[in-house]
C-alpha cells in the first residue's frame, strides 16, 4: 500500500526557520515576481562534511497474526503485518549520530527471537567506527526495542525527549514499576556518568538544520521523529513509533497502549505536512516494506 500525505500552505515551513527563502525575497527588485523559494528537499550547505543515512538491523522481524491492538478503533482485527526493528547511522562530517539502537544484542545459547544477528557495535565496525566515535546517541522513545543497546555508547550525549527523560528518572518508577520504562538501560546517565540533553521540543542535532528531531509526542510523553535532509535523496522523514506500519500510518491509527491520544493524532497531522511540504520519502520505522526505501547495509543514503 502506498503512503498517503495531507496538502498544507507553505506557513509551517517558514516555522522550521527558512531564513535564506525571506532573504532572496527580500533581495529581489521591487516589480519583480517574488523570489521562489529552494527547493525543501535541498539541504544546506554541506560546510561541515559529507552527510549520509544508513540503516542498522537492530532485530528480528516478526509476523504478529493479530494487530488489534495498535488501534482503539478495533481498525485492524484480522491484519497480520511483519514488523522490524531498524536503526539509522547518520554520518556528519566527522560527526555521528545513532537513531535508535533496537532490541538487546543476542546472548546465551537461546538468544530472545527478536535480537538481531549482530550487535550495533558489531555492525559499527564494519564501517571501520568504534563506539566512543559516536558524538550523539538519540533515542526516538523510552520502550525496549528502541533502546536496548544505548548502553554500548556511554561517551555519547544521549539525547531524548524531555517527556521521557521524565518518566525515566521519576522516583515513582522504583515503587510502581512500568513494565514499559526501564531505567536500567539508562543508568550510565541517569547516574551522572554522561551527558544527557532532554529535549522538550524540536533539536537541531548538528546545529545547521541537516538532522532535526522532531517533537511528536503521544506514543509517549517526549516522542520524537526524525529529519534526514540528504544532497541526493532528499529529505527523509524516520517516525519513530509515531505509527508502526503503512496501515496505521495512512488510517492515523492510536494504538490502545499510546499515553496520550489528542497528541498522537496532533502529531500525525504536523508529521503529514512536513512530508508533503517538504517532499519527503517516509520511513515507517518498524514497517518490513519500508526497508529498502534506503540502500542495503553497509550502504548509504546519501
Amino acid at each position: 500500500m502506498k503512503l498517503t500525505t495531507l496538502r498544507v500552505g507553505a506557513g509551517l515551513l517558514v516555522s522550521l526557520g527558512m531564513a535564506a527563502t525571506a532573504a532572496s525575497a527580500q533581495a529581489a527588485p521591487a516589480k519583480a515576481a517574488p523570489a521562489k523559494a529552494a527547493p525543501a528537499q535541498t539541504p544546506p550547505a554541506e560546510a561541515a562534511g559529507e552527510l549520509s543515512l544508513t540503516r542498522l538491523d537492530c532485530g528480528k522481524t516478526t509476523t504478529l497474526a493479530d494487530v488489534s491492538r495498535f488501534s482503539d478503533v478495533a481498525a485492524f482485527n484480522g491484519l497480520s503485518v511483519q514488523l522490524t526493528f531498524s536503526c539509522y547511522l547518520v554520518k556528519h562530517g566527522n560527526d555521528y549520530l545513532v537513531w535508535d539502537t533496537g532490541n538487546p544484542a543476542a546472548t546465551g545459547a537461546t538468544p530472545a527471537p527478536t535480537a538481531p544477528k549482530s550487535s550495533l557495535v558489531e555492525q559499527l565496525a564494519q564501517l571501520h567506527l568504534k563506539p566512543e566515535q559516536i558524538n550523539f546517541v538519540g533515542v526516538s522513545h523510552y520502550h525496549g526495542d528502541h533502546v536496548g543497546q544505548v548502553a554500548s555508547f556511554p561517551q555519547a550525549t544521549l539525547l531524548i525527549g524531555k517527556g521521557d527523560w521524565d518518566a525515566l528518572t521519576d522516583a515513582k518508577n522504583e515503587a510502581k514499576p512500568n513494565p514499559a520504562i526501564n531505567p536500567a538501560n539508562f543508568a550510565h546517565w541517569i547516574g551522572g556518568g554522561g551527558k544527557v540533553e532532554p529535549v522538550s521540543g524540536d533539536k537541531d542535532v548538528f546545529g545547521d538544520g541537516s538532522v532535526i528531531m522532531l517533537n511528536t509526542p503521544g506514543h509517549t510523553p517526549g516522542h520524537h521523529s526524525l529529519l534526514v535532509k540528504l544532497k541526493d535523496k532528499g529529505n527523509v522523514l524516520i517516525t519513530g513509533d509515531l505509527a508502526h506500519f503503512r496501515e496505521n500510518y495512512d488510517s492515523n491509527g492510536v494504538p490502545t497502549f499510546n499515553t496520550n491520544r489528542a497528541d498522537t493524532l496532533a502529531s500525525l497531522d504536523r508529521f503529514k505536512q512536513l512530508a508533503t511540504n517538504l517532499h519527503a520519502t517516509v520511513i515507517v520505522q518498524h514497517d518490513a516494506r519500508d526497508i529498502d526505501k534506503l540502500p542495503v547495509f553497509p550502504a548509504s543514503a546519501k
